[in-house]
This record gives C-alpha cells, structure tokens and sequence, in this order.
C-alpha cells in the first residue's frame, strides 16, 4: 500500500522543500554561548588576579619587619598582640617601633545613627621613603571582647607628612567600644 500525496506536496521532512516566497530561508541564529562562557572565564582569571595581589599586599612577610628605607614591604604587629594586658609607665610613653609607630588612633566612636564603629587615625610617614600605608583596626567591648574590624588605606604619603585617616567597621555595635590597632603594612610608594 502506498500512500498517494497530491502533485508537488511530500511529507514534511522528505524530500527537498519546496521553494518558498522571498528566496533563501534565513540562516539559524548563532548561539551565545561561546561569548558568555569566554567572559565567564575571563572574569574569573581577572578575579584570581585581584586575589593574588591582595593576598601578596596583606601577608607576604614577617611580622615586625621594617626596612622601609630599601622599598621592601614592612608588616609589623600590634603590641597587644601577645604583650601584657597591664604595660609598665614607660612603655607607654615609648612610641612602637616601625610602621606601627606611624599610626595614632586620635577618635574611637560609634555613629548614633548607623551604629558602626570608626577610628580615626592620624598616620605620619616616619620612614625615609614616600610610602602605602593599610592600617588594621579592631573593635573591642569593655571585656575585650572582639565586636568588628576596620581598616584605612592611604597611598603616597611623603616622609614626614602627616594624614587624618578613618577606619570604618561594618558591623552594628551598642554601646561604648574601644579600638586597637592590630596591624600595620607600610611599603614604598
């Protein structure tokens, strides 16, 4: 048995087509995917980039180093890291050596608006060098319990310039806090 189809008309899909009005069909459309799949990976080496490069800036060298006068990256830790709680009378009137010595919480708040805590730091570039500058603080209660954390950044600071900066918490706080610089990297400019 065969199936008979009037002149000139075939089951869809046999065959050739027949002619239609206006020439050529139009081309399928080109997919995306390609372009959205090479962005994607772009972004991601553009991310691992700007990872690698905080994390060289942030943790690449001893704590406590400063030799700031050759260029190379200086880290140096916070007193309160490991030091007493209670210091002697003349440990306090003796300024931090290295970076950690450029650095003055001048103001410790919390907004009344907002709640977060800040410090504002006055930083003086004690090296010979003009000099970037990440100042690392924390926020702390009554008990010393750890309530959030800030940080200040400032580039090209001159030898012997002085600048007002602020190192802004994001986290909500009530009540009085106390702030403790907890690191400090200097590096030439």
């Amino acid at each position: 048995m065969s199936q008979q189809y009037p002149q000139g008309q075939q089951p869809q899909g046999w065959g050739q087509q027949p002619p239609q009005w206006g020439g050529q069909p139009p081309a399928p459309k080109k997919s995306n995917a390609g372009k959205v799949i090479g962005f994607g990976c772009l972004g991601a080496v553009a991310l691992l980039v700007v990872l690698g490069a905080v994390g060289m800036a942030l943790g690449g060298t001893d704590s406590g180093s400063d030799t700031g006068s050759d260029g190379v990256l200086e880290v140096t830790a916070s007193p309160s890291e490991g030091a007493a709680k209670e210091k002697a009378p003349e440990a306090e009137a003796e300024a931090p050596k290295g970076a950690e010595g450029d650095v003055k919480i001048t103001a410790c708040e919390v907004d009344s608006a907002m709640q977060w805590p800040s410090a504002s730091l006055d930083v003086t570039n004690r090296s010979s060098k003009t000099s970037n500058y990440i100042v690392q603080v924390e926020f702390v209660d009554k008990d010393g319990t750890r309530l959030g954390e800030g940080t200040a950044a400032l580039n090209n600071l001159a030898p012997g310039q002085v600048s007002k900066e602020k190192a802004q918490g994001l986290t909500q706080v009530s009540g009085k806090v106390e702030c403790r610089v907890t690191k400090v990297t200097r590096y030439a400019s």
